[in-house]
């Protein structure tokens, strides 16, 4: 028989550790000092984006696997993930010989296929839909005789993921709160279950992307509304769990809701101050930070930083995103005369002013401007925002009419 876990306690989770025994990492815990001074809180950062498979997710799902019975180890396992539990259950079923079958929606990018397939695990794809991928998960489940690994609503997984208050409170014994990602709540039903067993003062709180607030709805008895889609796709869970929700119920102090430009500005922050890739979710207890000073100035805090599974692409337009909200990258709109020498009086303007023109395009054809007027786009690159203001009030006192194409007013 499998030991199954009817609670959870921090015997559970102290158990899961001693399990680990060296093939999970006791990731670094940092200390944030630009981002203190930014919060006003004193932050540390958890940093589980350096775990083998870049997320906290192979915790739980390696302490699953650790508690089957010899009957099911060999009988294998089934997962219904596109991302962190998928690898998390490929790698650690692999590593010690069980089987392991990863169910996937039927439009899941192929990199992710691949990824997991590269851990030794098998692929079926079944469902449009994530709840039709996990429903036809369940019906393999039956038909193979495998065991269903749940990525959040199962106290074995619970427990794996509480490792992490464990190690955080041994590098940071002192801390006074925690800020989790939720999706379905395994993560910090886990952490919350051992913090409070270790110090019952510390305050845990969940964040949660403002269009999945599922940990957020059942606290306050809301309806699920449909909103589209997230940055932090990690934990865009429709439903919280029910086992996880019981935990939460009795363990969580509050849950906050962040925006969608407050993830991918949080995202950038730590790109660039603490030079550490995260994925949406692993952003969103910083962005609950800089939306949410009051609650946590003056205190000391721990952040979960999740994972770090981003696509490559999306990361970079992230940070090209970040770079014109800060004024370091804009395009402008410059009406000038159809004469000869009116682009290069522009440009040394923009030169002498110490800008970096990026691109240029001059436009005559596609224009509602007279026929002795033309209008050039330039992408300009620039300190920041101030930097930006000097150029734009040299080329307005020079007689040139200029608009930026952005949604500032400048």
């Amino acid at each position: 028989m499998t030991n199954e876990l009817n609670d959870l306690t921090l015997e559970d989770v102290k158990k899961a550790e001693q399990g680990f025994a060296g093939a999970i990492k006791h990731t670094p815990t940092s200390h944030a000092i630009t981002l203190s001074k930014i919060t006003g809180a004193d932050v540390y950062i958890k940093n589980e984006n350096r775990q083998f498979t870049a997320s906290f997710k192979e915790r739980g799902a390696l302490n699953k696997l650790l508690n089957l019975s010899d009957e099911q180890k060999k009988s294998g396992v089934i997962a219904a993930s596109a991302g962190n539990h998928a690898q998390g259950v490929a790698y650690h079923g692999t590593r010690l010989g069980i089987p392991t079958t990863i169910a996937m929606p039927l439009g899941t990018p192929f990199v992710k296929i691949s990824n997991t397939q590269e851990l030794g695990a098998t692929v079926v794809q079944v469902g449009e839909r994530f709840d039709e991928t996990a429903e036809e998960a369940l019906k393999i489940a039956e038909k193979e005789g495998f065991t269903v690994v749940h990525p959040f609503d199962d106290y074995h997984v619970m427990a794996g993921q509480g490792t992490i208050a464990l190690e955080i409170l041994e590098d940071v014994p002192d801390l006074e709160v925690l800020v989790v990602p939720v999706g379905g709540g395994g993560l910090i039903a886990g952490i919350a279950t051992a913090a409070k067993a270790i110090n019952p003062n510390i305050k845990v709180i969940g964040v949660q992307s403002e269009r999945f607030p599922s940990l957020y709805r059942a606290m306050h008895d809301e309806e699920y509304k449909p909103q589209g889609s997230t940055l932090a796709e990690g934990i865009a869970v429709k439903n919280i769990g029910v086992k996880t929700l019981e935990v939460c119920k009795k363990q969580v102090d509050d849950i906050l809701l962040v925006s969608e430009e407050e993830i991918e500005t949080a995202l950038g922050m730590l790109l660039t101050i603490e030079k550490t890739v995260s994925e949406g979710a692993g952003a969103c207890p910083l962005a609950a930070l800089i939306r949410y000073p009051e609650i946590f100035k003056g205190k000391k805090v721990g952040l979960i930083v999740t994972g770090g599974n981003i696509d490559t692409r999306l990361l970079a337009s992230i940070l090209m995103r970040g770079l014109v909200r800060d004024g370091r990258i804009t395009r402008l709109r410059i009406e000038l005369p159809d004469v000869p020498g009116a682009l290069s009086i522009i440009s040394s303007i923009i030169g002498d002013k110490g800008g970096n023109i990026i691109d240029v395009s001059h436009h005559r054809l596609f224009t509602e401007l007279p026929a002795k007027e033309t209008y050039s786009n330039i992408t300009l690159e620039t300190r920041d925002s101030n930097h930006l203001q000097d150029i734009l009030d040299e080329l307005r006192q020079e007689g040139f009419v200029v608009s930026v194409n952005r949604n500032i007013d400048m």
